[in-house]
C-alpha cells in the first residue's frame, strides 16, 4: 500500500470516468480485451478513498480501510460490510490483521495506532504518536505491531497485547515513511521510504543489519515477502518492482530481478500470491498487473477502476484479486481461468515461451527466450540465489621497481 501516496501525487491523472450502475455488489466484465472474459465484483459502502484491504477467514471475508475514517469487514459472497469499526478522527492509512483473525490494527492520519477486537467490534488499545502514521503491520506471530511516523521519520515496535514499547527508531529514514512491516520469522522490520532506500531492522540486535541505498530511482511505496521470507519485492514511482534476494548473507552481492514495462505510472503496491508464483501490483494507471514471478514477465493487466489503485491482495487459493482504490471502491476480480484468456496465450507465445526444467532446482519453469545467444537454465529464484556475473575490477598493474 502507497501509504501517504496521495498526499503526494506522483502522477497528475484527469478526472474518474462516470462510474457504471451495476448494483452494489454486482459486476461483470464487458467489452473489449482480457477484461472481457474477467468476471468481477464492484463493493461500494466507503465514501472516500480506499486505503488498504485484505483477505481473511479463509478468504471468505475482506477486510479494507478508508480515508473516510472507517474500517469494514465485508462478506465476499454478500458483497456488503457486516462489521464497521468507528473510532479514528482522520483518514486511516493501513489496516492489518493476526494470522489468526482475532485482531485488527489500523494507522491513521490522526497520529495514532489502535487494535480491535475482530468479533466485537470493541477497541483494545491506541497508541499515540508524535506525527501522523503511515504505516502499520502485525508480526506473523501475532506478538509485536510496527508502524512508521513522518515525525522524525520514526518506526515504532511496541508490544500488541499491552502496546508497551519495544523500540522507538528516529530518523530510521531520510524522508517519509511509505512503508513497514515484519518478515515472516519476526526476526526482522522492513522499511521503504521516499528516500529510495530499503532498511531491515533486527528485532535481536536492535539494529539495522540491512540498508539499500538508490533501491529505486524513486520513491519507494511498497514492500512485501515471500510466505519463507526468502525474497522481498518492492514497488516504486519509478514504474518498476524489484525483487530481492534477503535470506541470503551475501545480499550485497546478488542482483536484484526488476518486473519493468507494466505500470503506465508510478506503482502503489504489490504483493506475492501465497507459494510465490504470482506477484500483483497496483498503479496510479488505474490498472492491477498480474505478473509470473518465475518468468518475470507481465502475464495480464485488469482495467475497471476509475482513479487510483492504491492497495492489492490475492486469496490464497490465488482464484480472487482483490483492489482498492480512491475511486471509494474495492474490486474482486476472478482470475481462476486467466490462463485460458487469449491474450495471455499470445503473451506468452510472443515471446517464445516453453517450460523448461531448472538446472539447480529441477523444478519446471516458463523459460522466456530473451535473444538468441543468452540460453536461461534457472527459475527466476534460482538466478536470485547464484552471485551475480558481474566481478570487481582488477587493480593496477605495479610496476616491477616497486
Amino acid at each position: 500500500m502507497a501509504a501517504g501516496g496521495s498526499r503526494r501525487a506522483p502522477l497528475a491523472l484527469g478526472p474518474p470516468p462516470p462510474e457504471p450502475s451495476p448494483s452494489p455488489a454486482e459486476g461483470r466484465g464487458g467489452g473489449r480485451g482480457p477484461r472481457a472474459q474477467i468476471q468481477f465484483k464492484i463493493l461500494r459502502g466507503h465514501s472516500d478513498t480506499v486505503s488498504s484491504c485484505h483477505f481473511c477467514f479463509e478468504d471468505t471475508k475482506i477486510l479494507s480501510c478508508s480515508y473516510d475514517r472507517t474500517v469494514k469487514l465485508w462478506d465476499v459472497e454478500k458483497g456488503f460490510p457486516i462489521q464497521v469499526f468507528e473510532e479514528h478522527t482522520a483518514p486511516i492509512s493501513e489496516c492489518n490483521l493476526t494470522p489468526d483473525d482475532r485482531r485488527v490494527v489500523t494507522s491513521s492520519y490522526d497520529n495514532t495506532v489502535k487494535a480491535w477486537d475482530m468479533e466485537t467490534g470493541k477497541m483494545l488499545w491506541t497508541v499515540e504518536h508524535e506525527g501522523i502514521v503511515t504505516s502499520c503491520n502485525i508480526s506473523c506471530d501475532g506478538r509485536y505491531v510496527v508502524s512508521g511516523s513522518d515525525k522524525e521519520n520514526t518506526v515504532c515496535v511496541f508490544d500488541a497485547i499491552n502496546a508497551t514499547v519495544v523500540a522507538h527508531i528516529q530518523g530510521h529514514h531520510k524522508s517519509t515513511i511509505t512503508r513497514c512491516c515484519f518478515d515472516p520469522d519476526n526476526q526482522r522490520v522492513t522499511s521503504v521510504s521516499y528516500d529510495k532506500t530499503i532498511k531491515l531492522w533486527d528485532m535481536l540486535t536492535r539494529s539495522t543489519s540491512i540498508t539499500i541505498n538508490e533501491g529505486h530511482s524513486n520513491a519507494i511505496s511498497d514492500c512485501c515477502f515471500t510466505s519463507d521470507g526468502h525474497y522481498l519485492c518492492t514497488a516504486s514511482w519509478d514504474r518498476s518492482l524489484k525483487i530481492w534476494d534477503i535470506k541470503t548473507g551475501e545480499f550485497w552481492c546478488h542482483e536484484p530481478v526488476s518486473l519493468n514495462q507494466g505500470h503506465e505510472g508510478s506503482v502503489s503496491s504489490c504483493l506475492f500470491s501465497q507459494d510465490a508464483s504470482l506477484v500483483v501490483s497496483g498503479g496510479y494507471d488505474k490498472t492491477i498487473v498480474i505478473w509470473d514471478t518465475e518468468a518475470g514477465y507481465k502475464k495480464l493487466s485488469l482495467k475497471g477502476h476509475g482513479d487510483w489503485v492504491t492497495d492489492v491482495a490475492i486469496s490464497k487459493s490465488k482464484k480472487w484479486i482483490l483492489s482498492a482504490s480512491k475511486d471509494s471502491t474495492l474490486r474482486l476480480w476472478n482470475i481462476e481461468k486467466m490462463d485460458d484468456i487469449p491474450s495471455v496465450i499470445e503473451r506468452r507465445k510472443a515471446r517464445g515461451s516453453k517450460i523448461a526444467q531448472c538446472e539447480e532446482c529441477e523444478k519446471p519453469f516458463l523459460c522466456l527466450q530473451c535473444s538468441d545467444s543468452e540460453v536461461i537454465s534457472k527459475c527466476v529464484f534460482c538466478r536470485l540465489s547464484s552471485p551475480v556475473r558481474k566481478t570487481l575490477p582488477l587493480p593496477p598493474p605495479v610496476s616491477p621497481d616497486l
